[in-house]
């Protein structure tokens, strides 16, 4: 019953995050670049690939599109590429991160801080054990 509940719940706030970032043209994967790259600004490409919530093909059209977007940059360093947001990537991430954080914060919001650190602790336990069992 946990695990339908999880998946309930992961649902629903999926798809709230979902409609926010269509609101700014982006999609999950968009919004998980923008994340990383805005809070790692140089991130190697391959840093970026390992990280992700996506598959490693796609890493590079996800690029593609949002570098199109004026989103984002690769510059060429050595054998890599460094990622580094624009302006226009910039203005979107100051918008974008910000409103979900307060949109999740208040979704776990019918929950008491102690409660949060407490489900915290017990869904890092789960994936803990199931990254150790597939090891």
């Amino acid at each position: 019953m946990a695990f339908l509940r999880l998946a309930r719940v992961l649902a629903k706030v999926e798809h709230r995050a979902q409609e926010a970032l269509r609101r700014h043209g982006l999609s999950h994967a968009q919004f998980d670049v923008l994340a990383h790259v805005g809070a790692a600004e140089g991130i190697s490409q391959q840093a970026l690939a390992n990280s992700l919530l996506v598959t490693k093909g796609n890493v590079c059209q996800l690029l593609d599109r949002m570098e199109a977007q004026g989103l984002l940059e690769r510059r060429p360093e050595g054998r890599s590429n460094r990622l580094f947001l624009t302006d226009h990537g910039h203005a979107i991430y100051d918008v974008v991160i910000p409103a979900h954080e307060a949109e999740v914060s208040a979704q776990f919001g019918a929950l008491a801080p102690s409660e949060q650190e407490q489900l915290l602790t017990l869904l890092r336990r789960v994936d803990h054990s199931l990254a150790a069992t597939r090891a």
